[in-house]
């Protein structure tokens, strides 16, 4: 029986605010990676390329360095959270400057799924096989 394992992607300080990310993580979140995959593909809204992304990146990961199914992979886990905010400020009227922030969010991306089975290696043969001998005609 394969075992279930996760695998994760973080990426830090996209530059769009959380709020707005997280509109598009909750269309593919717990479902697999192809379907997330093809969703986002058509969503026109700018935070779905790097939560297309991260995904992407997840399911990198799993299958080259740990070994797991790519068909198998499901997202389990999707968050998206406040990062740094940058703080300036904008001239108003008077003279005066009101502030204002920058927001920057954290995408998490966790990928479970089923390891690739392993291929047993092949029997050596213990009985050799004669030398072919090479008929020479004239």
């Amino acid at each position: 029986m394969a075992t279930e394992l996760t695998v994760r992607a973080y990426i830090k300080g996209i530059e769009i605010a959380p709020r707005k990310v997280s509109v598009v993580a909750s269309l593919v979140r717990n479902r697999s990676v192809a379907d997330a995959l093809v969703i986002l593909e058509h969503v026109p809204r700018k935070s779905a390329l790097p939560i297309k992304k991260a995904i992407q990146s997840a399911a990198a990961n799993a299958t080259n360095n740990h070994g797991l199914d790519g068909k198998s992979l499901t997202i389990s886990t999707l968050s998206v959270t406040a990062g740094k905010r940058l703080k300036r400020f904008k001239p108003h009227m008077r003279g005066m400057a009101r502030p204002f922030q920058k927001k920057s969010s954290n995408i998490l991306v966790v990928v479970s799924g089923a390891e690739k089975p392993k291929k047993k290696p092949a029997a050596a043969k213990t009985a050799a096989k004669p030398a072919a001998k090479k008929v020479e005609e004239k």
